[in-house]
């Protein structure tokens, strides 16, 4: 048909937020979804009752800031309940319209009842919450009823609907939660058969599988989509099937979030939308796919990792790396940065370190990724809200794209080739050296970033959207100094692993003399082969307690002789159904990094958790009979 003639094409839903689920006052709030590009807000009632501004003035700065208020909540306790406290309830929801009549908002949710006044009586509940959407009606307004998962009486989305079914008011419909449906272990395929009409609202939220309470999992440990254990793509996808045509709402109730800067929980918030569309895929309604996401490239493993160092770390560093068989074979054109390589794993030695009152800094500031399309890569990071890096290069150098991750890191898109003439090794200026035999080092396997307290979902979301990687299971172990959990993120074909991990509670004064370890973990195909060789070489391995090994004897009967190999080598153990583990490490290098040496054999694919405390000890002895003060 002519393009004159064509239908237009939908239009991008539209995208929300309630503010509970963002730090600091109504206004730092509102000014946070405003800049990460929310097109409404739900008003959370405590965050308007504690505003200096009026509803009025509420309505007012929205407008200004191009925000809709698509909600009013949250409106308790209403239903089912004796005629004296009916009363009461409907003067309260009167009171209630007019701050809504004021902030310019239509829809009030109201949630189904926890109080002690109310009685199982789905008839008097539908006959109360009629005459409460017959008020609403009256001025212009309608009521979204929520099943509450820990609700008196009502606490199911089907509950609720049989309710608003029988109440048969058209100002009277339905809020569905994803958290109140899913965390009952509720059947949404349901949703499909209640008329689209009836769904007044949507609010996503996700969470962690959690074996507690449900009103305390609610209240503290809610996450945004993606970042969790639910089937938000399922969820949506019935609901969208059923009709629903609002807004794409988040609220989430979670303790990090309110007390982190509002301007990026709300960036991590949409960012986290714009990833959950694109998990609909083709099949997923037209007017809520993102059509200007790209898709993530294919990765083929990590291009090189960069250290930054300080005077008194660099050679440290230097040293390490050539006793454990890498070999320096370039130098930067403009920076003071080297490359060490050994096989396809690549470090990059940037000495612009600046250690201050504490020499000695080592840190792991930049990942490369091989992608096939490091410019359509760098389009979607942009596309999901990632903060580009702006770099200086001169004319004859690669200009590769970089975004910075939650805890600052650099991740750069690239395609690596010495015959290409735009790679990123035509930086380096070679410097003759023979690459040697190595010490049986391959690549890189993993990368190992432990994240600031605040920013571990933030981080996890982050790698699995923008990079198109896969979240792997959630892990938590008790180190010598709490409780730590760690997840890790990998692509299809297990080339591009980075595992993040975080300690649960933030520490006192009494912690470990290393702030946020970090690791690059080498592969190899013989892990004993590879350490006596490195010892040979005078590397810096880290000596294992014996007792850890007269455990694994009494545990796992190993081949005697493979034992006796690992305790001179300091080679730790895991296996499981698919395979098994090998894995040793360096001593700490300067500030927080060291490195470990892994070898997987059959289609293990963890990362030796089980050895972490192992490690852990092994390095603060080791601190601690060099006179570090604990």
């Amino acid at each position: 048909m002519p393009v004159a003639d064509q239908p237009p094409k939908p239009a991008r839903p539209r995208t929300g937020i309630a503010t509970v689920c963002l730090s600091g006052t109504l206004e730092d709030k509102l000014a946070a979804a405003a800049a990460a590009g929310f097109d409404g807000v739900e008003i959370f009632d405590p965050d308007l009752i504690a505003a200096p501004w009026s509803p009025a003035r509420v309505r007012q700065e929205c407008a200004d800031l191009g925000l809709t208020i698509d909600l009013y909540q949250p409106f308790r306790d209403f239903e089912a309940v004796p005629p004296d406290v009916l009363r009461a309830n409907l003067r309260r929801a009167e009171r209630k319209f007019d701050v809504m009549e004021q902030l310019g908002v239509t829809t009030m949710l109201v949630c189904s009842s926890v109080s002690p006044d109310a009685v199982d009586d789905d008839d008097l509940a539908a006959e109360q919450l009629h005459a409460l959407a017959s008020r609403a009606a009256e001025r212009g307004m309608r009521i979204a009823y929520e099943a509450l998962a820990w609700g008196r009486f009502v606490n199911t989305y089907q509950h609720s609907w049989d309710i608003v079914r029988r109440a048969d008011h058209p100002a009277l419909g339905l809020c569905l939660d994803s958290f109140h449906v899913l965390s009952r272990g509720s059947d949404p395929a349901g949703i499909r058969d209640i008329p689209g009409s009836k769904l007044f609202f949507l609010q996503l939220a996700d969470a962690p599988r959690m074996d507690m309470d449900v009103l305390q999992w609610s209240r503290h440990h809610r996450l945004f989509p993606g970042q969790g254990a639910f089937d938000l793509t399922t969820f949506l996808d019935h609901v969208l099937g059923a009709g629903y045509d609002g807004p794409l709402s988040l609220e989430v109730f979670n303790d990090v979030f309110r007390q982190a800067d509002p301007r990026r929980a709300a960036v991590d918030a949409m960012r986290s939308l714009l990833a959950l569309r694109e998990t609909l895929g083709p099949a997923g309604p037209a007017q809520v796919r993102e059509p200007e996401l790209p898709s993530p490239p294919d990765l083929a493993g990590h291009a090189f990792v960069e250290l930054t160092v300080d005077e008194a770390s660099g050679s440290q560093v230097e040293r390490a790396l050539a006793a454990m068989g890498f070999a320096h074979t370039g130098q930067h054109r403009s920076r003071p940065v080297q490359l060490w390589q050994q096989g396809t794993a690549r470090i990059l030695v940037n000495a612009s370190g600046r250690g201050g009152d504490n020499p000695g800094v080592t840190e792991v500031t930049g990942l490369a990724v091989e992608s096939a399309d490091p410019a359509r890569s760098a389009r979607r990071a942009e596309a999901l809200l990632a903060p580009e890096l702006p770099r200086t290069h001169a004319a004859n150098e690669a200009d590769l794209a970089a975004v910075a991750a939650p805890d600052g890191t650099a991740v750069f898109f690239c395609r690596t080739g010495a015959d290409d003439p735009a790679s990123w090794l035509a930086d380096f200026i070679a410097m003759g050296v023979p690459r040697g035999a190595g010490t049986g080092l391959t690549a890189v396997d993993h990368v190992a970033l432990t994240q600031p307290f605040d920013y571990f979902d933030e981080a996890a979301l982050f790698y699995r959207s923008v990079l198109g990687l896969h979240p792997e299971t959630l892990t938590e172990f008790a180190a010598p100094f709490g409780l730590v959990r760690s997840r890790a993120v990998t692509d299809t074909k297990r080339q591009v692993r980075i595992a993040l991990s975080v300690a649960l509670l933030r520490r006192g004064e009494w912690a470990p003399g290393v702030r946020d370890p970090q690791h690059i973990a080498f592969a190899t195909d013989d892990a004993i082969t590879t350490a006596r060789a490195m010892r040979a070489l005078g590397a810096p391995l880290l000596e294992i307690s014996g007792n850890y090994y007269d455990d694994l004897d009494a545990r796992l009967a190993l081949d005697p002789d493979l034992l006796a190999a690992m305790r001179e080598c300091g080679v730790l153990y895991d296996r499981d159904e698919n395979g098994e583990f090998l894995h040793f490490y360096t001593e700490l290098l300067g500030s927080r990094v060291f490195f470990e040496v892994v070898q997987r054999v059959g289609g293990y694919a963890g990362y030796g958790a089980v050895n972490a405390p192992i490690r852990m000890a092994a390095h603060r002895r080791l601190r601690l009979a060099r006179g570090a003060q604990p």
